[in-house]
């Protein structure tokens, strides 16, 4: 073979990878960010808690709840949220935000919780699940903008004196502790963080070796670049250990030690970045989003030890 031919060919195979690879790659945005419409069911390794499951999605269907929506002026988007006050008129608050490919029904344990332990309960789908208006998920970077218009509306709604907890879990972890290096109002007390990643960049690496035995490289950088262009951020820059280095308010991080999903290494991570008051409970035997499964007393009794101290 002539050294013109060799080089041609050379060309032609690494146009040929060189496509493979952004083809890979388009995908693997799609994967991830794609909007998230399909109802959500429990994962296979989730069906033993099923039963007890479904019964806190009848609860929440049957309660007594009102409807808020934030409308987005610039898009025309809407965001929806059901409000369910509690039984005893109290200025307690908690703006909850679930996790990706999950909405405000799948939230129903930790409202009915929370609605035990007296509080008003605001549950939002969040942008691009459920009923929320969104083409692109943003784990976290473009629902933090939503999650402040929903507290200014508690604070309309609600009134100026009432004390706001933030609770996520998973994505919603991601969302909460992005928010926790905003500039909040005051009435924002705490926060708990439930198996939370510290940035999308970090678990979108993690996932790609676990899941798909690949290196970041090229992948991440393309993803990131298609992510810049069509949602407006790069994976690395939507980043909860950044924020949480701003942080002075008292933060409760929760973590399965079993979770193949989010890495507890994670949560290890945020915890030492948080500067203001902080506690860690990483769940024996938990995996992703099991914590309160595996005990639901012991997790109460945490949550409830964290908010009396601390609103």
């Amino acid at each position: 073979m002539s050294l013109k031919k060799a080089a041609a060919t050379i060309g032609m195979l690494s146009a040929t990878v060189g496509v493979g690879v952004f083809t890979f790659s388009e995908y693997l945005f799609k994967l991830g960010m794609s909007r998230r419409d399909a109802d959500p069911i429990p994962q296979n390794n989730q069906l033993k808690f099923a039963y007890e499951y479904y019964r806190y999605v009848d609860w929440f269907h049957a309660i007594p709840k009102d409807e808020w929506i934030l409308n987005e002026e610039e898009t025309g988007e809407k965001m929806v949220a059901s409000y369910i006050p509690a039984l005893n008129k109290t200025n307690k608050t908690v703006i909850m935000a679930h996790g990706v490919a999950c909405n405000r029904e799948t939230m129903a344990n930790f409202i009915k919780m929370f609605h035990d332990l007296g509080f008003n309960v605001l549950a939002p789908d969040d942008r691009a699940h459920g009923d929320s208006d969104g083409k692109y998920v943003s784990y976290g970077w473009t629902d933090r903008v939503d999650y402040k218009r929903w507290i200014n509306m508690v604070l309309y709604k609600v009134g100026l004196d009432t004390e706001i907890l933030l609770y996520g879990i998973s994505m919603g972890a991601g969302i909460v502790t992005m928010l926790s290096g905003e500039d909040l109002p005051s009435q924002v007390k705490s926060i708990i963080a439930d198996c939370g990643y510290t940035n999308v960049g970090d678990e979108f690496n993690y996932l790609l070796r676990e899941r798909f035995n690949l290196p970041a490289y090229p992948f991440e950088p393309l993803v990131s670049a298609i992510n810049w262009h069509r949602v407006g951020y790069r994976l690395h820059n939507a980043s909860c250990t950044n924020a949480l280095k701003k942080n002075k308010r008292p933060i409760l991080f929760i973590h399965g030690d079993k979770d193949i999903y989010v890495p507890t290494y994670m949560s290890y991570e945020n915890y030492h970045a948080s500067k203001g008051p902080k506690q860690l409970w990483i769940v024996s035997g938990a995996g992703h989003e099991e914590s309160f499964w595996t005990n639901p007393i012991n997790y109460k009794q945490k949550v409830q030890d964290f908010t009396d101290t601390y609103m």
